[in-house]
């Protein structure tokens, strides 16, 4: 196994090595710090790097999870499974074993919390695994892609293909429909919703963003939980610069939008919340909602509390888009710097 991509000079990477072997070994009860530390000196001092073990690297991704300031749904990093592929570095292969990485977190529809993390030089480009060529948010990153050869169908809700980096190679994958479980919205009350043709993927799987541990760095390190309805219902097909299909629940359910006083937009947002976890649910696919998601959160920084660590947050992420007064959070405030271990997010570059 490779020494890892050092994230800062020498004298910095056995600063941050200790500082995380020392945390590695106290929470975990794990013996002999001291030759640890010794023999990671011993490496640094040859290579300028050294090599995590498979035990520290999926600690220190767990602890990144608890780290991770805008996430409201950290209560269960202690659950992360880690998928030690550094190993991997030819893109075919990081490719099925993305393919892997999508199925096993589905889980049947009972997702659970997971990482791969790949060898040196392998990258993927994509935000996150699964995405849309038809959502705006994703435009620039389309541009990108059609630089490296992809043509897009056309097609409402075409999945985009993985952009994966491999010794400074970049390859396109296409996405089997197997891989790819998505969600049909409709609503319990108002059949026309489903007229509308809704839907979106079961999976949030974050590919942009860096893992740093004890000072190392892994470029390509995909992760995912689960969704909150909100996340889906009143951002992505709710905003405006998204899939702005407010105004067509609102018709869909009969409201007057003729008046911003008739608060249309507000009823149509609560009610496509409501679709997409009675869709969700119906499906035997995994979704919080805002209310248990905060709760949750408020639990969290209790077990911080008691094992003495201070939890920081963004509240301005942390709280939900509906309805966020009636949550927890809404009356806390956090600190907002960030921790390490922790997530670094790293934006594609165009091509050239």
């Amino acid at each position: 196994m490779t020494a890892e991509t050092a994230a800062t000079l020498p004298a910095e990477l056995l600063a941050e090595a200790e500082a995380f072997l020392t945390l590695f070994h106290a929470e975990t009860a794990t013996p002999g710090l001291a030759g640890r530390l010794a023999q990671v000196g011993t490496e640094v001092a040859h290579t300028a790097s050294y090599t995590l073990t498979p035990a520290e690297l999926t600690y220190g991704a767990k602890m990144a999870w608890r780290n991770s300031a805008r996430c409201v749904g950290r209560l269960y990093w202690q659950a992360l499974e880690v998928r030690d592929l550094r190993n991997v570095t030819a893109a075919p292969d990081v490719f099925g074993h993305l393919l892997a990485h999508l199925r096993a977190a589905f889980n049947g529809g009972h997702i659970k919390p997971l990482m791969s993390v790949f060898g040196p030089g392998v990258r993927i480009l994509n935000p996150q695994l699964i995405r849309y060529a038809d959502d705006p948010l994703n435009a620039d990153f389309c541009g990108l892609l059609r630089e490296y050869g992809w043509q897009p169908r056309g097609e409402r809700f075409e999945v985009l293909p993985l952009a994966i980096e491999a010794g400074g190679q970049v390859q396109l994958f296409d996405l089997p429909k197997d891989a790819v479980q998505e969600v049909n919205i409709w609503h319990p009350d108002c059949p026309a919703l489903a007229d509308l043709g809704l839907r979106w993927h079961a999976l949030p799987v974050i590919s942009d963003m860096s893992l740093e541990v004890g000072g190392l760095r892994f470029a390509a390190t995909p992760f995912n939980g689960w969704y909150m309805q909100t996340e889906i219902a009143a951002r992505d097909l709710a905003d405006a610069d998204r899939y702005d299909a407010l105004p067509a629940v609102a018709k869909a359910l009969g409201l007057d939008t003729r008046r911003e006083r008739s608060l249309w937009r507000d009823r149509a947002l609560l009610e496509l919340n409501v679709a997409a976890l009675h869709s969700f649910e119906a499906a035997g696919v995994k979704l919080v909602d805002h209310h248990t998601a905060t709760r949750h959160f408020a639990q969290f920084e209790e077990r911080e509390a008691q094992a003495g660590r201070e939890v920081r947050g963004q509240w301005s992420w942390l709280i939900p888009p509906l309805s966020p007064a009636t949550t927890p959070v809404w009356s806390r405030r956090y600190r907002a710097r960030e921790e390490k271990p922790n997530f670094v997010r790293c934006p594609y570059s165009p091509k050239g």
